[in-house]
């Protein structure tokens, strides 16, 4: 058995004994700690992390949001051993020294992505086995011919909301809808509550006024949807949850829901955005767009590299002060993974990225991303019905001026406008009524027979004159109340 310092008492915030991970290696204090949140970082990370590189080596201090700090690892062998590492480091937050001590507060920014929640992002042994379990054989039930076809489905739904303008906010139109309008089927809720759950989690992205109201409305639909799963089992990943052998409390499904929610939304829509923004700038992607081929895989493959969804997250907590890389690590000190950092390290020494998928994007070990086949399912089929619907799609502004959402952990665009040939769209049948009955639940099978009916794209029609992008908020507002009437059949 190795021997560990033991715990001794908490000095007080802010005492010198509080040695920041910059103090831990040597360094000058948090002086030295590279801010992750500021406009500079999101406009040009890999200069950053080459600039860590250059400083620091391949762990470096870093500052996540003001006063929360950090060490940060660059290198992908190094990545790669302590997410593997699950004796020296542990995934559960609660020894995370600075919110033990006050110094970083559950309202902190950063704080819902690093606390501990009972789910299996935030467990180790025993614990995530019993829940990973649970995601896991769930999420394997899942039929992915089904899956491609409802994506599908709610592709053309989504589509035909903009086709006639000829112009679109992506990000706020399609790449952040879809996957909640996916998630609503997965989960087995009813056709008519997408639009509803859309509009909750709109409001949740926005961090605004609205959003303690939009956790609170969250909490209540997926309590809802599972007393009405415990009466009636049927096939889909709530029924699965609950019928899962490990027998899954109330309290844990809700907590495992809101984890598959949180994972599967923003980094989705952020690997989509993203890989239309490669698709449709990139002379290596966009030349062939117009020869008839769609290279989306390797469009995929090449953002997974380079721009991951998550750029850095695979938090740490070593359980022990340890030594890495001749870095001093210290009990209870955050560790995160780079993962693009680490990625771009590996991809400039390879001399073939494409169909490569030894990237660290879906993290590595025990808590590897155990949705990334679906993950790339809903991706895939998206970025190819928008393409072969909008086939002469362009951006609205010069790449380089596509700006980037702040903050540490996602690399996230915050628009992508694009222009196009406006389309007739024809009046189809309401979105929730064209999705048939969930079948009976078979505890045998164990597929999802979804069987929704794709619609039919529409012609092209004349090319609508050049205009401004719109607001993110009007986009929203619009996307919602067509969401609303199309399933009501107006």
């Amino acid at each position: 058995m190795t021997n560990r310092p033991a715990a001794g008492p908490v000095p007080p915030p802010g005492c010198p004994a509080h040695a920041g991970p910059a103090e831990a290696a040597g360094g000058t204090g948090h002086s030295a700690a590279v801010p992750m949140y500021s406009p500079e970082f999101a406009a040009d990370p890999h200069g950053t992390y080459a600039r860590m590189r250059a400083t620091h080596g391949p762990i470096a201090p870093v500052e996540l949001t003001p006063g929360v700090y950090a060490s940060l690892v660059t290198s992908y062998p190094l990545g790669l051993e302590i997410l593997r590492d699950t004796e020296r480091f542990a995934k559960d937050p609660r020894g995370w020294q600075a919110m033990q001590d006050g110094t970083v507060g559950p309202d902190n920014p950063v704080a819902p992505m690093m606390m501990y929640r009972p789910n299996a992002l935030f467990s180790d042994g025993e614990a995530h086995a019993r829940l990973r379990g649970a995601i896991t054989d769930s999420l394997d039930r899942v039929d992915p011919h089904a899956l491609s076809e409802y994506v599908e489905r709610s592709a053309e739904t989504l589509i035909d909301a903009f086709a006639s303008r000829g112009e679109a906010d992506l990000i706020t139109e399609y790449a952040s809808v879809l996957p909640l309008l996916v998630f609503n089927q997965l989960f087995g809720a009813r056709p008519a509550d997408g639009p509803k759950l859309v509009e909750t989690m709109m409001k949740l992205f926005d961090s605004g006024e609205e959003a303690a109201a939009a956790n609170d409305e969250l909490l209540h639909w997926i309590s809802g949807l599972l007393a009405d799963k415990r009466r009636k089992l049927s096939a889909d990943v709530t029924s699965w949850l609950i019928a899962h052998p490990s027998q899954l409390t109330d309290d844990e499904l809700m907590q495992q829901m809101i984890l598959l929610m949180a994972a599967g939304t923003d980094p989705q829509q952020n690997l989509i955005a993203n890989a239309l923004r490669l698709l449709l700038s990139d002379d290596r992607f966009a030349g062939e767009l117009s020869g008839g081929s769609m290279p989306v895989e390797d469009a995929l493959d090449e953002v997974l590299w380079n721009d991951p969804p998550m750029a850095n997250y695979g938090t740490r907590f070593p359980r022990y002060d340890c030594d890495v890389a001749g870095v001093r690590l210290r009990k209870g000190e955050p560790v995160l993974i780079s993962y693009a950092a680490a990625n771009h390290e590996a991809a400039m020494a390879s001399e073939r990225r494409s169909g490569n998928r030894a990237h660290l994007a879906w993290s590595a070990g025990a808590h590897r991303c155990p949705a990334e086949r679906p993950a790339r399912v809903i991706a895939s089929v998206a970025i190819e019905r928008l393409l072969d619907r909008l086939p002469d799609m362009e951006l609205a502004v010069p790449v380089e001026r596509l700006t980037w959402r702040t903050g540490p952990f996602a690399r996230a665009l915050a628009a992508l406008p694009v222009r196009f040939p406006a389309q007739a769209v024809a009046v189809n049948e309401p979105f929730a009524a064209s999705v048939s009955e969930p079948v009976r639940f078979d505890e045998t099978s164990g597929v999802s027979q979804w069987n929704p009916v794709p619609s039919s794209s529409t012609p092209p029609a004349a090319t609508s004159p050049e205009r401004q992008p719109e607001s993110p908020q009007a986009a929203r507002r619009r996307l919602l109340s067509f969401l609303t009437a199309w399933w009501r059949g107006q």
